[in-house]
């Protein structure tokens, strides 16, 4: 039964997402992350910018960066080795009540929908819901460029919140998932060239920055090649070309390869375009990414499932 403990607790943990959705605030562990990370980081950044190169910032970001970093990775190692000497069934739930928090497919998929659907009442009404799923200035997009944001933003996070949690977990078990969702969340909230909210990030969040695009570099490529082949698109070349034009090194790979499976192109103004060739996303397009995006999930989730049988029974 021991070797079934970790495949039973990361199907019975999407499961829980899929029904449940998301813990309450006060007890998800993402959100403490958060507050760590808010709370550091007004000591981190600085107000104001200064001339070249400002090491100290950077030394100082990495430093409650690896401290933050190391915090989550130790609990959850405890967590983990304290739960494994339970009774199987016992640590199958419990191990799964822990890795829910790391997932957040149904969370993702619904933001995605309640865009569509805003954008089925008015122009307005979808720019203000998306505002909530992305960090960009949606005040002049157009109908076209809303539905496209909706659409990166779900095959972005298909790696952040879904596929990498779930690669670090089958390599390294709860502490893997925690220290990933750790690093990216750190991203989304330290990793920006110059300032934001008031404090200047370009040095200060760049250890950050760093550490997400590591760890992040294998699972958004995986994400992309899931996404591809179950749609039946072949083209990989294309997809090298495509990924390579935005400023990421990272989530150009799960955006481009959506692109390409829909027919349509993808962007942010001003900065990049996908498939420049496609077509303007449609209503029927947004339906069609959460599918191929699902079946993306469905495919991780068993093969991470199958790796950690085989791991676990050839040792």
């Amino acid at each position: 039964m021991s070797v079934w403990i970790f495949p039973f607790a990361l199907l019975l943990a999407l499961a829980i997402d899929l029904r449940f959705g998301e813990p309450p605030v006060r007890w998800h562990p993402v959100v403490w992350m958060g507050n760590y990370l808010g709370w550091a980081g007004k000591r981190v950044a600085p107000t104001l910018a200064t001339p070249g190169p400002d090491y100290k910032s950077f030394s100082l970001g990495a430093l409650v960066w690896s401290a933050g970093a190391a915090m989550v990775y130790v609990a959850a190692w405890f967590l983990q080795k304290h739960i494994l000497q339970l009774p199987p069934l016992l640590a199958v739930l419990l191990l799964c009540l822990l890795l829910k928090p790391l997932l957040a497919w149904a969370m993702l998929k619904n933001e995605v929908l309640a865009v569509e659907a805003a954008l089925g009442e008015s122009l307005d009404a979808g720019r203000q819901r998306l505002a909530w799923l992305v960090s960009r200035d949606v005040a002049a997009l157009t109908e076209g460029q809303v539905r496209e944001s909706a659409i990166e933003s779900l095959a972005e996070n298909l790696n952040d919140s879904v596929v990498a949690p779930i690669f670090w977990f089958a390599l390294l078990g709860l502490p893997g998932a925690a220290l990933y969702r750790f690093a990216n969340t750190a991203d989304a909230m330290w990793g920006y060239r110059g300032e934001r909210n008031g404090r200047v990030w370009e040095w200060a969040g760049k250890w950050a920055a760093w550490a997400d695009d590591v760890l992040s570099w294998l699972p958004a490529r995986i994400t992309a090649v899931l996404l591809m082949a179950l749609a039946g698109h072949r083209h990989w070349r294309a997809l090298r070309q495509q990924a390579r034009l935005t400023p990421s090194p990272n989530s150009g790979w799960p955006m481009a390869a959506m692109a390409l499976c829909l027919g349509v192109r993808l962007g942010k103004p001003g900065v990049y375009t996908l498939n420049a060739a496609g077509r303007v996303p449609v209503s029927s397009d947004t339906s069609k990414a959460i599918f191929y995006a699902r079946n993306a999930v469905l495919a991780q989730v068993a093969l991470a499932a199958a790796a950690m049988v085989l791991v676990e029974k050839w040792r």
